[in-house]
């Protein structure tokens, strides 16, 4: 495949932002590639790792000449980034993301946006538990889902130029409306997290069960968990604090969900139980027929589990 962009700017080196870098790499995707991080020694590694062409001193200097800029940094840091890159991006150049919410990326970045720059949003459904520039792989995104939430004004042409990077990456692409792109996270990923944290911090927490035996006798569902709730704390406050509505919404459906299987339990009605029971395996074979998963017993984890 042909260069898509002459620099892609890369701002943020963890393991999305080194991973598009690997992946843009083995595609052939960018004539240079261009890489910033707030950290001196994250900016550091990265260079020793070399899957970056140049490492920036500066936002301001990472994005100059670029025609596609990346932030993959926490949402909660959106609006501070695009202010200082603003005045440094070149006519034309696209902005996006890799956040997890987008209604608020759209409201913290497009106040700061110049005319002559197009912001589109996007988001790879796509990670693992691990962080920093030495976890990233080019394999990553692989079969996985990136969605973008282009703005109604944005020119048709650079947003399927963004989605033939992403394709580029390995991605299925699609598009919605950002807003309802939060509600569909909200049920997929970020409910699911929130849950995750809530039952390892509370198996932490039991009097009445020493930690050593959580850790030694853990089954498969609560490594699944612990799993889950070993994710970037900063990533994740920033999530729920910027998609507060949509996880609050679907949180309370889980509540009132729980509530009905407490009582079943406690009123011994197994058909409520094994007709839920039911229905909930047959979401995880339309999971893994849509590969999206595996059947294997270790559920395909290894790299590839999202975000």
């Amino acid at each position: 495949m042909s260069a898509i962009f002459r620099r892609l700017t890369l701002i943020g080196l963890g393991l999305i932002g080194s991973s598009i870098a690997h992946a843009a790499r083995r595609g052939g995707l960018a004539d240079e590639i261009v890489g910033y991080a707030r950290s001196p020694e994250t900016r550091e590694t990265a260079a020793k790792l070399g899957f970056l062409d140049r490492v920036a001193d500066s936002p301001a200097e990472a994005v100059d000449g670029a025609d596609c800029v990346i932030l993959c940094i926490p949402v909660g840091a959106i609006g501070t980034v695009t202010e200082q890159i603003a005045g440094s991006l070149a006519s034309g150049a696209i902005l996006s993301d890799v956040g997890s919410v987008k209604s608020s990326v759209i409201e913290q970045a497009l106040p700061h946006m110049p005319d002559h720059a197009i912001l589109i949003p996007a988001h790879p459904i796509a990670g693992t538990e691990e962080s920093g520039p030495e976890s990233g792989f080019a394999e990553l995104f692989d079969g996985r889902w990136c969605i973008l939430t282009p703005l109604a004004d944005n020119d048709p042409a650079a947003v399927a130029r963004l989605r033939a990077f992403w394709e580029g990456l390995g991605s299925h692409v699609d598009t919605m409306d950002a807003a309802h792109h939060d509600r569909v996270l909200a049920v997929t990923s970020h409910v699911p997290h929130l849950i995750a944290y809530s039952i390892v911090g509370t198996a932490s927490d039991l009097e009445t069960v020493a930690e050593s035996e959580v850790v030694k006798y853990s089954a498969s569902g609560f490594r699944d968990f612990t799993r889950i709730a070993a994710s970037d704390p900063t990533m994740w406050r920033d999530v729920f604090l910027h998609n507060r509505e949509a996880t609050l919404e679907v949180l309370g459906r889980v509540t009132e969900d729980l509530f009905a299987l407490q009582r079943a339990i406690r009123w011994g009605d197994g058909d409520m139980l094994f007709e839920r029971f039911t229905e909930t395996r047959a979401i995880r074979r339309g999971i893994v027929e849509a590969g999206q998963d595996t059947a294997r017993p270790d559920f395909g984890r290894g790299k590839s589990t999202e975000s």
